[in-house]
This record gives C-alpha cells, sequence and structure tokens, in this order.
C-alpha cells in the first residue's frame, strides 16, 4: 500500500477570499470569483443573488428575518476570509457593503476593490 501525501500544489497555503458587493452585480461576482479561483485563490461568495421561487411561500413574511440570517452567515464567511474583495463597478458601495467592510477591517481583514484594480489597469478613474 501506498503512503498517500498532499499534492505539492500549495493548496495549504491558497487564500481564502470572501466577496462582498451588491447582488445586483451577479455577473461581476461571477467573473471576479472566476479569475481568482484560477489564480488559486479560495473564494467564498454570496449564497444567493435573488431569492429563490418556491411554490406556497410568501416572501414578503420573513424576508427581513431571511435578510438578517443571510447577514449573519456574510459576516462569517468575512470572519474565515484572509481578505475581502468588494465586487463595485463604477465604485458603488451599498449600506450593507459599507458595513461588511468596516467589520472586515475592524477584523483586520485587508481590503481589495475591483474598481480600483480596474482604474489601476486602465488608467481611468479615481486614484488615490
Amino acid at each position: 500500500m501506498k503512503d498517500h501525501q498532499t499534492p505539492q500544489t500549495g493548496e495549504a497555503d491558497a487564500k481564502v477570499v470572501t466577496l462582498c458587493g451588491s447582488t445586483t452585480f451577479e455577473a461581476e461576482f461571477a467573473e471576479v470569483n472566476q479569475r481568482l479561483t484560477m489564480e488559486g485563490c479560495v473564494v467564498i461568495s454570496l449564497g444567493m443573488f435573488s431569492l429563490p421561487d418556491l411554490p406556497d411561500h410568501d416572501w414578503t413574511a420573513d424576508r427581513s428575518d431571511l435578510k438578517g440570517r443571510l447577514g449573519g452567515v456574510h459576516l462569517q464567511k468575512i470572519r474565515m476570509a484572509d481578505e475581502v474583495y468588494v465586487v463595485d463597478p463604477g465604485g458603488y458601495v451599498g449600506e450593507s457593503t459599507r458595513r461588511e467592510i468596516a467589520y472586515a477591517e475592524s477584523l483586520g481583514k485587508p481590503v481589495r476593490y475591483l474598481s480600483r484594480e480596474r482604474s489601476a489597469r486602465t488608467g481611468d478613474g479615481p486614484h488615490e
């Protein structure tokens, strides 16, 4: 019987990145997720971008409870991350995302922004 060894692919060193941003940017989330995964990162993204269509379920009755639960889950995802990546096309950051960024920073997590990386590559946009 052969000894099982961990493949030497660097997976033990893979950076865990949690994505944050508005659910309206689903296509951009997919693009960033794919790029970071190809770079060797473990990517944690949003669990859903819209409410599922469930027969005989009235989302208006429990929308606030669901939003609170999902928000709590996302804070756990931030705690699990080595880094937070903000999906903010055009620099848009909503209220919930601002709270998530502040939470990540309070934990000492580095925060990167899609808009700043795009503007750095193209030379367009605001510079800080």
